[in-house]
């Protein structure tokens, strides 16, 4: 069972270019940058299963069902399905670690990232010296209020999440689409796992894009980032606005980041870079944490 739907394709040109959402978001909140975007690339967007789009999933909330792996493994079947080889991929939020693991095991289709407001953890570890921007009890927090009134949590979590008062239906409306299941799950998933251990393993350019206000994913963690991918060209872009969906708030300061990709990497090409289509690569490392979101 695959978990996106409703894929669409718009524009066209040498470069093809992925839009990945995330959490608590669907494919229309790109909708700022599409036409700017699809005018000389081929743009590919679609919903993950756990929004609205996503029906035949929304029943679905067994515990520990969600994993990253299983989200990257999506990603990697999309682009198959699209004959998609060096893409520059675009991966918003918890979209940004899937797409890295993507990246690892299957270097042939991504000839670039773009990593998003991305954390590989979202809970400090002092005793390693790391700052996630959240406290465990802080998240269990969080998680308890979702499983006790999803509507109210979401009332009060997006506004804190957007941070510009204009943009907060579309994102609320959003979130609300998801079922209160399911969006628990994947939350779950994405704030008790622990994805540090994958970025040594990137080996794709790529772009680390973080808001300065952005209270879900300090700018800290990019920099955190870029230190561990080690193996990989990586730069911190850090966009001077608020809240964690820039392409909504500062649509034209993330729009000019892409661009300044693209032609950067347009000409680059995607199958030379990495080796020929298909290849692969060794097993991506074990996460740490208390849900196997690897698998």
């Amino acid at each position: 069972m695959r978990w996106y739907a409703n894929v669409r394709e718009v524009g066209g040109g040498d470069a093809t270019v992925v839009l990945a959402h995330g959490y608590g978001s669907n494919q229309a909140l790109w909708d700022k940058l599409v036409p700017a975007l699809s005018r000389r690339n081929r743009v590919i967007l679609f919903d993950w299963g756990f929004t609205g789009g996503g029906a035949e999933h929304q029943e679905e909330a067994e515990e520990g069902r969600y994993t990253f792996g299983k989200f990257a493994d999506d990603l990697i079947a999309l682009l198959d399905d699209k004959g998609v080889r060096g893409a520059v991929l675009v991966g918003h939020s918890m979209s940004a670690m899937a797409a890295c693991i993507a990246s690892v095991r299957r270097p042939d289709l991504v000839t670039h990232l773009v990593l998003l407001c991305a954390s590989p953890r979202y809970i400090n570890s002092p005793e390693e010296g790391y700052v996630g921007g959240f406290e465990r009890a802080g998240i269990d927090g969080m998680l308890d209020a979702m499983s006790s009134d999803f509507g109210a949590w979401v009332k009060g979590f997006v506004p804190n999440a957007v941070g510009d008062p204009a943009s907060i239906p579309p994102v609320e409306a959003s979130f609300l689409a998801m079922h209160p299941g399911v969006a628990l799950e994947v939350a779950r998933m994405i704030f008790l796992g622990d994805q540090r251990g994958v970025l040594g393993a990137v080996t794709t350019p790529c772009t680390i894009v973080q808001v300065a206000g952005d209270f879900a994913a300090p700018p800290s963690v990019a920099e955190y980032m870029k230190r561990r991918m080690t193996a990989a060209a990586a730069d911190v872009v850090v966009i001077d606005s608020v809240g964690h969906f820039p392409q909504l708030v500062a649509p034209q300061q993330l729009l000019d980041v892409l661009e300044s990709v693209l032609r950067r990497r347009v000409g680059g090409g995607g199958e030379g870079e990495h080796g020929a289509a298909g290849e692969t690569v060794a097993e991506v490392p074990e996460a740490d944490g208390g849900i196997d979101i690897m698998a």
